[in-house]
């Protein structure tokens, strides 16, 4: 049997379907060529912004006719589903199964189905693990049945991505913020550390698989607390030591997303002091008032976040930083938006990921006063990519020239004689060299930059 995945949103979001298309595979499933053909769907769904939301109901709109399709359905359209309506000619009606998790899945757990009958299966928070149960029910035949989502959060053995070098591994779920414009601490729930001798499990199966970096997951990840105390820089210090010790194929250590509030003077040592700790960091700052970070609930200042970006730089002279920069939140004046751009300056990021505010139902920043006219947002953020976009050509142009350990993991879509590599700092080379040095770490020397991808050099 086959499935196919749709995954939208974080970082988390992809970690999560990679665990449970692990479930597939040690089932016997094989991934769909094509999701016409697929005998279950499963839809990963993001919440953080109702764009995200509006592009999931297209899609359930989508899987609709696509099961009238297969039902065949006497008024079914097979306009776009050409592939589905020649199979079942063929071969008559063939069930599909769809399945929505994730942040999306949670907030709307009880109406979901109501209101899209196409769902099969809504799979909150808490019960990815009844993905067992599902995947017996399909094989045999069985009508859907109802899902218990009791709150017990579990993490899973293994986010692994069959032939990857890179894995993500969450350590967090949850989120005790709540920033006033916020959905996650209401779908996610409250923040769930993982325990230490789990994470070390999940890198003993990755370094079996020859996985090369890895990247500690979570909603805020250096709020992680452990057993016995233990706080986020004693886990990677944890960790350094024990891939030392084991002699293991992983080198990299990165991690996201993290809070300013919680990015401690401990946290910036270890970084400093740790040679499996990469030098890309992201640190959100999400604006760059003080008054808006206050409506924001984000629980530092301007002045907090410069003292905090100076003391990076301080310990890790070559540390990258990227950030999230969100405008047009309610109450945001000229003055608070040009605090955006010259803190955006001051600090000079090397990239960012950059958005307007989009209310969220349920959260305190929907209700707020003085909301921004979408045509104003939409203008102050164009402001804001043109001048990230001058920031980053100049930052990147620094590293021109200098020679590189980089990873090799995948071959160029652009040219088959050259691989595409991931710099210590989480940037992207372009550069000749054989396909049978993907997974290895290589030297390159960086002699130009194309965009956000420097071209360089193998040296030998």
């Amino acid at each position: 049997m086959t499935y196919f995945f749709e995954t939208y949103g974080c970082e988390m979001n992809l970690s999560e379907s990679a665990a449970v298309e692990q479930i597939f595979i040690s089932r016997g499933w094989k991934k769909a060529d094509d999701v016409q053909l697929a005998d279950v769907v499963v839809i990963n769904t993001c919440s953080v912004r109702a764009t995200a939301e509006t592009r999931i109901f297209g899609r359930l709109g989508f899987y609709s006719g696509l099961k009238a399709v297969r039902h065949m359905e006497p008024n079914a359209k097979t306009r776009s589903m050409e592939t589905a309506a020649e199979y079942v000619k063929k071969n008559g009606p063939v069930t599909l199964t769809v399945i929505v998790m994730g942040c999306m899945a949670e907030r709307l757990l009880k109406s979901l189905q109501k209101e899209w009958p196409v769902v099969d299966y809504v799979v909150g928070t808490y019960a990815k693990n009844k993905f067992g149960d599902i995947i017996t029910a399909v094989e045999e035949g069985r009508k859907p049945f109802e899902i218990d989502d009791s709150p017990v959060y579990t993490f899973a053995e293994t986010s692994y991505e069959e032939g990857a070098f890179s894995a993500f591994v969450p350590i967090m779920h949850g989120c005790n913020n709540f920033c006033s414009y916020c959905i996650v601490p209401y779908v996610r729930g409250r923040e769930v550390s993982r325990p230490l001798d789990q994470i070390l499990h999940e890198l003993d199966i990755l370094s079996a698989r020859g996985v090369k970096e890895i990247t500690l997951l979570g909603q805020n990840v250096n709020s992680y607390r452990g057993e016995d105390g233990l706080n986020f820089p004693g886990l990677l210090k944890k960790i350094g030591a024990y891939i030392d010790e084991k002699k293991s194929s992983i080198e990299w250590i990165r991690f996201e997303s993290s809070n300013p509030k919680d990015f401690s003077d401990e946290l910036i040592q270890e970084i400093a002091s740790n040679r499996h700790v990469c030098t890309g960091l992201h640190v959100a700052v999400q604006h760059g008032s003080t008054k808006i970070l206050k409506a924001m609930n984000r629980r530092y200042t301007r002045e907090d976040y410069l003292v905090l970006v100076n003391k990076i730089k301080a310990a890790v002279p070559d540390a990258a930083l990227t950030t999230d920069i969100m405008l047009g939140f309610p109450g945001e004046s000229d003055e608070d938006f040009e605090e955006v751009l010259s803190l955006m300056k001051e600090v000079q990021y090397e990239s960012a990921f950059m958005y307007y505010y989009n209310p969220r139902e349920g959260t305190p920043a929907a209700v707020m006063e003085d909301q921004i006219p979408v045509e104003v947002k939409k203008a102050r953020l164009q402001k804001v990519i043109d001048t990230q976009l001058k920031i980053t050509s100049s930052v990147m142009s620094r590293y021109v020239g200098r020679t590189e350990k980089v990873l090799a993991d995948i071959i160029s879509r652009d040219n088959p004689k050259e691989l595409l590599a991931k710099t210590e700092r989480n940037e992207r080379v372009a550069f000749e060299a054989p396909a049978s040095l993907i997974g290895k770490f290589v030297t390159v020397k960086i002699e130009s930059l194309n965009g956000n991808t420097f071209r360089g050099i193998l040296v030998e």
